[in-house]
């Protein structure tokens, strides 16, 4: 698989805080990558500096072989990277389907009207929400919501999906119902980075997981590998954790 991602010694700082040092990775295009770590380990640091939120202090991130470390976050979604947020804000006076109508018109170069409604209902059918199209956005419900985010990004027609925290607030039934839809969007071609706590979901979800702890990468591999790195025991599994030898099985490759 050819490289989709490649960051090669990127730091960014805000004024003396280092948010990230250093960080060098590459991601293949198809892959679903998990991006674990502690609470401040600069994992959204990083899709906020891939998505040009925030310029990268040093180093170079390239996307598709293009260098983007100083382009806008509307230039990188036009260029096929899309994302969600941990905490979910939909245009709240517009409705379901206008939401998603809005990202197909603005990145996914859907025609204004009949076309971009069109293909905001397909997204909300892959998402379970069809039958909430003409709903105002800010009365769903968390899940839903999240199910709008998604169609939201997927309208972009993205080639790599960074998700921020997608589960957090969700229950048990509404985290597998995700599962589904991140696996889904994975067959589609699409590849998938995903910022994630619950070690159940990653380890069920993701080939590959990159640990970061204070800005700096200290793990990369398969979810065998991480969870018995010791480094990645010591800052954030934790020696309980890891004693119990991992509840759940790590995804075969």
């Amino acid at each position: 698989m050819s490289a989709l991602l490649v960051l090669e010694g990127v730091s960014r700082r805000f004024g003396g805080l280092r948010a990230m040092h250093n960080v060098t990775l590459s991601i293949a295009a198809g892959e679903v990558v998990g991006v674990i770590g502690p609470n401040g380990a600069g994992k959204t640091t990083l899709v906020n500096v891939v998505t040009g939120v925030y310029p990268a202090s040093a180093g170079s991130v390239h996307f598709s072989g293009k260098d983007i470390g100083r382009v806008k976050p509307w230039q990188a979604a036009r260029l096929g990277i899309a994302r969600t947020f941990q905490i979910v804000q939909p245009f709240p006076e517009m409705t379901v389907i206008e939401n998603v109508a809005a990202a197909a018109m603005f990145a996914g170069s859907a025609a204004y009207g009949e076309e971009a409604n069109r293909q905001a209902l397909e997204h909300l059918r892959f998402v379970e929400l069809s039958d909430l199209a003409a709903t105002p956005a800010v009365s769903l419900t968390l899940v839903m919501r999240k199910r709008l985010e998604l169609a939201k990004s997927l309208a972009m027609r993205p080639k790599l999906l960074l998700l921020d925290e997608v589960n957090a607030g969700l229950n048990a039934t509404e985290v597998e119902h995700a599962l589904e839809l991140i696996r889904a969007i994975s067959a589609r071609g699409v590849t998938v980075l995903i910022i994630e706590h619950l070690m159940k979901v990653v380890l069920s979800l993701c080939t590959r997981i990159i640990v970061l702890h204070h800005g700096e990468l200290i793990a990369d591999g398969d979810p065998e590998q991480i969870v018995k790195d010791p480094r990645v025991i010591q800052a954030y599994l934790g020696r309980r954790y890891a004693e119990a030898g991992a509840q759940v099985s790590p995804k075969s490759s």
